[in-house]
């Protein structure tokens, strides 16, 4: 278990996530930490939980705007378990239904699914029961709460991430990728306070 929780994945670098067309590029702002994403979580995941009923195990706020104090983009990350990610009818309908669109899907990590909701703007990651990623999700909210010098640390990357790849005119999971190094930075710290590595 400790192997899949310290385990860090990386994103293809070509298109073979995206469910349709690779998406535009679209400005990355960052914005102050809005003390009304909680309760904007609150509703989806209430949403999400009367469309699925007990298909949904587990509706988790996690992402950046999950952190309080965090500057982050304005787009509400969401963790949501069911059985089997992989099958998506016995779920995807539902969620569909909510105005949620699957954009990425990833069965070579955890069977991730990821979907959009344009308003609010929201990201909302499938995975299955005792999914490591979860848990990393987890730890690193934690961590930041109770270190905030590594919660500026990780500002400041996303940040010169935002910057660096708005400059470049790249996608999302191009910034993403230029934040990852921090973000495993940090992770190796969570992980060596917690005797997994």
């Amino acid at each position: 278990m400790s192997s899949d929780i310290t385990r860090h994945h990386e994103t293809p670098g070509d298109d073979s996530i995206w469910v349709d067309a690779r998406p535009e590029p679209v400005a990355i702002t960052i914005a102050a930490y809005d003390p009304g994403w909680p309760a904007r979580y609150e509703a989806l995941a209430a949403r999400i939980g009367a469309a699925l009923g007990p298909k949904a195990l587990g509706v988790e706020h996690v992402g950046s705007t999950s952190v309080p104090g965090l500057a982050a983009k304005p787009v509400v990350d969401i963790a949501l378990t069911v059985a089997d990610p992989a099958d998506e009818p016995s779920y995807l309908p539902e969620l569909e239904g909510l105005g949620f669109a699957l954009v990425i899907r990833e069965p070579g990590w955890h069977e991730h699914r990821a979907l959009k909701l344009a308003r609010p703007n929201t990201n909302l990651h499938v995975w299955g029961p005792g999914c490591p990623e979860v848990e990393r999700q987890r730890m690193f909210r934690r961590w930041l709460i109770d270190h905030p010098e590594d919660l500026r640390r990780y500002q400041e990357a996303k940040t010169a991430a935002a910057a660096e790849a708005n400059g470049a005119g790249e996608i999302v999971t191009e910034y993403n990728r230029r934040k990852e190094p921090v973000i495993q930075e940090i992770y190796e710290r969570i992980f060596r306070a917690h005797g997994l590595t």
